[in-house]
């Protein structure tokens, strides 16, 4: 899957970051990803895009989660 085909609601990585982010939606040539759990929107361009594996999404959450418990996220 790819930018193009990478549903709303669906997991992405930003290659150009290494961030897993959640689809929230496209504007121009742009993917707007959040961050598990919340947070602020990023923009990624397009090509830099690509769907998140089981693997990446799970570590992605526990990341946030374990921040969250150590009081460093809201």
């Amino acid at each position: 899957m790819n930018a193009v085909t990478a549903p709303v609601g669906s997991y992405a990585v930003d290659t150009d970051t290494g961030r897993v982010g959640l689809v929230m939606g496209y504007e121009g040539p742009y993917v707007q990803l959040r961050p598990p759990g919340g947070g602020r929107e990023w923009d990624c361009e397009l090509e830099a895009v690509r769907a998140a594996t089981s693997a990446e999404r799970i570590k992605a959450m526990n990341a946030y989660s374990n921040a969250r418990s150590r009081g460093e996220v809201v």
